[in-house]
């Protein structure tokens, strides 16, 4: 047998153990959502921390799963199959197998809870630091460096639509308000969303000043969209979803909330390593790979429509993504 050939069957017999195993079935079928530490997982399923590390481990040697650094914390997440790879069609396989699992309701209920921790922090942070967010928020990128990207795209997208997909627009936390006018201008109702009622504030004292009438400030998550019902013409985030403790979540709520053809345009950082931006900003993330954010956006009917890419001086960089809900 050839070195190469061995290589395929260690590869193989890798690949077989880590799939042999209840429990690691159980966290690839969880880690098609989201990431998560080794603390949380060993909280969501009841399990050692040792014990977990070494299941991760075995996992990652057969590439199902893929770890990476946020701040202090290092997060796991699903491994992508790779086209170049053997045993990329058999990682399919299970992948789709997998997902068609439920997992306990002991478990769902400990995800749950890891959800609202994380919840928690970020509201704290922006009710803690409301006055001073839009400072802190500069240091990484200032509304206008993106913000007439945004129009531009929003108005190009907006020129092949008819008056009917002008109804209704949201913005998930709108931070200062600063787009909210703009959306105003251009859709007949605007509902500015967020779960922080000083940060709400803050907007809605701002859509005073500029005598805007018809916006709607609601204070709530982003499962208010799931009460919308398909009636949302356009969904805006403006560098929102690194504060979000469940970012799969969000794309799965927003596509609720969107009519078919609806459309989101995301404005977020993309990975980066300066991790001091947890601490002054509230991130929860340290920005997202642009595959990332597309699969998260696959996984639920939206569609990637294009791309957009900002260097910043400070070593940030930002990306612009649309999406629209396929008919």
């Amino acid at each position: 047998m050839s070195s190469s050939q061995m290589s395929q069957v260690e590869k193989l017999a890798a690949f077989n153990k880590a799939a042999g195993d209840v429990l690691r079935l159980q966290i690839l079928r969880l880690l098609v959502q989201d990431a998560y530490g080794v603390l949380e997982l060993s909280e969501i399923f009841d399990h050692r921390q040792s014990g977990m590390s070494h299941h991760l481990k075995v996992m990652a040697a057969a590439n199902l799963v893929e770890k990476r650094r946020e701040g202090n914390s290092i997060f796991y997440s699903r491994a992508l199959p790779s086209a170049s790879e053997s045993l990329a069609l058999l990682q399919q396989q299970l992948y789709h197998l997998v997902d068609t699992l439920m997992l306990p309701d002991e478990v769902e209920t400990r995800v749950a809870t890891v959800k609202q921790e994380r919840a928690a922090q970020s509201q704290a942070f922006f009710e803690q630091h409301a006055e001073k967010f839009k400072q802190q928020q500069d240091l990484i990128a200032e509304y206008p460096t993106y913000g007439e990207s945004v129009i531009a795209l929003l108005d190009k997208v907006l020129s092949r639509y008819g008056t009917d997909q002008r109804r209704l627009a949201v913005e998930v936390g709108p931070g200062g308000g600063e787009f909210l006018p703009q959306l105003a201008r251009r859709f007949e109702r605007v509902v500015a969303l967020d779960n922080a009622p000083a940060m709400l504030d803050h907007a809605r004292q701002h859509c005073r000043q500029q005598a805007c009438q018809n916006i709607e400030f609601v204070c709530d998550d982003t499962r208010f969209l799931h009460k919308q019902k398909g009636d949302v013409d356009c969904v805006v985030m403006n560098m929102v979803l690194h504060h979000t403790p469940s970012p799969a979540d969000i794309f799965m709520d927003i596509a609720a909330g969107l009519n078919a053809g609806g459309i989101l345009l995301l404005t977020e950082l993309c990975r980066h390593n300066q991790d001091w931006a947890k601490t002054a900003c509230g991130d929860l993330w340290l920005g997202f790979d642009p595959k990332e954010l597309q699969q998260w956006a696959q996984a639920v009917g939206l569609a990637h429509a294009h791309s957009h890419y900002f260097a910043l001086r400070n070593g940030f960089q930002i990306q612009l993504q649309q999406f629209h809900k396929s008919a």
